[in-house]
């Protein structure tokens, strides 16, 4: 059954499992205020075992674009359209959470999203390849961020 996020009241339902489970909430809170700012939309997250196309699509994308495995478990996952935008989210028991963001329209923006909740280290799969950003938000402290642009089609 699908979590509706709050980002008034962060909670950890759902991710209790995580060794950064406060600041993993602060994180998918801080994606929830984005969401209903910008457009208006719930973010709402169900367990990754109820919504295993989601976590199977954003692991073929890792795989296919860079040869990448996440060795973490999922803990939640959700897929939504906005503004003609297809988004794909995935919340790991690391503290890591993965987009992957595809425009419905050939041509538009396509890329897969990175983020660390603080407190975690930089997943050994993701260590070398990529390089992170610091950006600072009230819900989830300090979030590292990378990505890279999907060349393929899915």
């Amino acid at each position: 059954m699908p979590y509706v996020v709050d980002f008034k009241d962060v909670s950890t339902i759902g991710l209790e499992s995580s060794p950064v489970a406060d600041a993993l909430a602060g994180l998918r809170a801080n994606e929830a205020r984005y969401y209903s700012n910008k457009y208006g939309h719930a973010f709402a997250l169900s367990p990754a075992s109820e919504v295993p196309e989601v976590v199977d699509r954003v692991s073929r994308i890792l795989k296919d674009e860079r040869d990448l495995v996440i060795g973490s478990r999922p803990l939640e996952a959700t897929s939504f359209e906005v503004d003609g935008l297809r988004m794909d989210y995935v919340f790991y028991e690391s503290g890591l959470s993965i987009n992957v963001m595809y425009s419905v329209d050939a041509g538009g923006k396509r890329a897969v999203g990175f983020k660390l909740a603080d407190g975690m280290d930089v997943p050994q799969e993701l260590e070398t390849r990529f390089k992170f950003a610091r950006q600072k938000s009230k819900l989830a402290g300090v979030i590292r961020g990378s990505y890279f642009v999907i060349k393929g089609e899915y």
